[in-house]
């Protein structure tokens, strides 16, 4: 695994039952995906210089336990699996003083050339280094 998010949990990000609203765990997840995308070289530079992305096709969150204003959160992720055109990843939400799993998110996502707007193949590199890292 590899951490891909490091960060704080913000007074705003409450809802009014004083924990952290759903709309910021999924937040603080997609912000671990870029990282995790980066490390496998789907960059920024990449996206727009090849005319390729990725789009989500499916996300499962499990919420495992409170998340308050003051808390210190650590994403761990993990690539489940690396197909021709998708890939199937989990992040693991962890509060870091407390060493508590907060919130899983599994996603699968798929490669898309931006142009055709469909579905393509991994380049053998990007394949190769998801490979690496699938646990």
């Amino acid at each position: 695994m590899i951490e891909t998010y490091r960060g704080v949990v913000y007074p705003n990000q409450m809802d009014h039952m004083d924990h952290m609203n759903v709309q910021w765990y999924t937040s603080k997840f997609d912000q671990a995906t870029w990282h995790l995308f980066s490390a496998v070289g789907i960059t920024n530079r990449y996206i727009h210089e090849n005319k390729r992305g990725m789009a989500a096709l499916e996300q499962i969150t499990k919420y495992k336990s409170e998340v308050v204003s003051g808390d210190l959160l650590v994403i761990q992720s993990k690539i489940l699996e690396v197909k021709e055109k998708t890939l199937r990843f989990l992040h693991i939400m962890v509060n870091s003083e407390t060493k508590t799993e907060v919130a899983t998110s599994e996603l699968l996502g798929v490669h898309l050339d931006r142009r055709k707007r469909k579905s393509c193949i991994f380049p053998d590199d990007i394949r190769a280094k998801c490979e690496k890292l699938v646990i």
